[in-house]
């Protein structure tokens, strides 16, 4: 199982998930609080989608970062382009 590869790719991946992750919380969020009626407590639901989504922009973010300071991640990232 090769789910935790960290290559050049997937740097840039984990900075473009996080920050999709981001931007689509704080629409998801604010559609919750304007858009979406109050009935049967949607707007509650919707707005718990969103603060998950905004929650997990940064975990993107600390564990692509921890993935590429790990020990023997340089071998695999020196061929970058920085």
């Amino acid at each position: 199982m090769k789910f935790l590869v960290l290559g050049c790719k997937t740097l840039r991946e984990g900075v473009v998930v996080a920050v999709t992750f981001f931007v689509a919380g704080l629409l998801t969020t604010l559609a919750g609080q304007h858009v979406v009626p109050a009935l049967l407590h949607m707007n509650h639901m919707v707005l718990l989608l969103g603060f998950v989504m905004l929650l997990l922009a940064p975990l993107v973010l600390i564990s692509t970062f921890l993935l590429s300071v790990w020990p023997g991640a340089h071998q695999k990232t020196e061929k970058c382009d920085h």
